[in-house]
């Protein structure tokens, strides 16, 4: 694991926040990857600010691993970290620093097997895919794929490396996000029956909001997720100009998750219904826009026997559970590859929070994975 922990260490020193350019990041992955024997094919972001990586190597057959996770990390403003965020420390069995769980420790696996793997006589192909700007919705691989796919070809499995404390995850929900723009009419407070109140008609959708969930609620479930059912939320709220001053605008941010048996246009329609409802009881039709900001798919993964016993294989057995966030997955499965979420670390305890950090013995798995996919495409395993 020296390999490993010396790349995590370089990646960690990367402060690839969604707000950043990745473009040194990159510029060393893909040196790497290079000089280890592959053939890589740079995918940059439309403003040029932002890039990903597709790189291959072995033979030109179909099949293969493909492996893939996102550069990019969470901010760490207004966080109280303990510890450099951007420096890699070790305590004990555990490193901690921003990424090491979601996902450089898995990338850093990645790229150490990258390394070795060029000296291997290799019956299948290895592909690795980088992605940028999954944190801000999974937009980045969103906006590679038009170049990616001809590149792909037809990998047996991709590995999707978010953390899953190393089980294999083969489920979670879409997701959309909006932003609601709610009108009134500005005025002198002293006067305010005499106007429309921007915030009133956002609270009147807010109510609305929770109706609806309540509906969704009792409609369509999945055991298979701790909340079961498709779930709304709406995580900020901006308006007002002065507290004399009736508002004319308020804005919302809100998004649902999905489950994949509830097609998204399915809530999307019923919260628009929800506007129109607001609106028609104001006699107005001008009072409530709506407008999609980002969306990813769902991922409800029914593996084939060939991948169920590759992963089985990879992971000495295999149990598919579901995860509560969204990952990248959800696009190679939409474009016909079999596709697993497997990442070392645990979301719930270390994702997204200050002092991220990630087990030893989680990374030291995620190796013998690594290794084991190396036999597999050698024909050795």
């Amino acid at each position: 694991m020296t390999r490993t922990l010396a790349l995590l260490e370089r990646l960690i020193a990367f402060p690839t926040v969604s707000q950043a350019s990745n473009l040194d990041l990159i510029d060393w992955a893909q040196d790497l990857l290079a000089t280890a024997g592959f053939t890589v094919t740079r995918l940059p972001s439309p403003c040029g600010t932002k890039a990903g990586l597709h790189a291959r190597i072995g033979p030109a057959v179909p099949g293969g691993i493909c492996l893939s996770g996102h550069t990019d990390v969470v901010p760490t403003e207004g966080q109280a970290w303990t510890r450099p965020a951007f420096t890699l420390t070790q305590e004990g069995a555990r490193v901690f620093g921003r990424g090491t769980t979601d996902m450089k420790g898995f990338v850093a696996s990645a790229l150490a097997l990258a390394e070795r793997i060029g000296q291997v006589a290799l019956q299948q192909p290895l592909t690795l895919v980088l992605s940028y700007d999954e944190e801000i919705g999974c937009v980045g691989l969103h906006k590679m794929l038009p170049a990616l796919i001809p590149l792909l070809g037809a990998p047996r499995l991709v590995i999707v490396g978010e953390p899953t404390a190393m089980q294999m995850a083969t489920g979670h929900k879409g997701k959309v996000s909006l932003q609601v723009t709610c009108r009134g009419e500005a005025g002198h407070s002293a006067l305010a029956p005499n106007f429309l109140n921007a915030i009133h008609v956002a609270s009147e959708f807010i109510a609305g909001t929770r109706s609806l969930q309540e509906t969704l609620a009792q409609g369509a479930q999945d055991p298979a997720f701790d909340i079961p059912y498709t779930t709304l939320h709406i995580g900020k709220i901006h308006g007002g100009r002065a507290l004399n001053i009736v508002p004319d605008l308020v804005t919302l941010e809100m998004e649902f998750r999905h489950l994949a048996v509830t097609p998204a246009t399915k809530v999307l329609d019923a919260i628009r219904s929800l506007g129109r409802r607001i609106e028609a009881e104001q006699g107005r039709s001008d009072l409530i826009d709506i407008t999609q900001t980002g969306a990813y798919p769902g991922l409800n993964q029914h593996l084939g026997p060939d991948s169920i016993a590759c992963v089985a294989a990879l992971l000495e057995g295999a149990e598919p559970r579901h995860v509560a966030f969204g990952t990248e997955a959800g696009y190679f499965a939409q474009i016909g590859l079999e596709t697993v979420v497997i990442g070392p670390g645990d979301m719930a305890s270390d994702g997204h929070k200050p002092d991220e950090g990630l087990d030893l013995a989680q990374l030291a798995a995620c190796d013998r994975m690594m290794t084991r996919i190396e036999a597999q495409l050698s024909g050795d395993g």
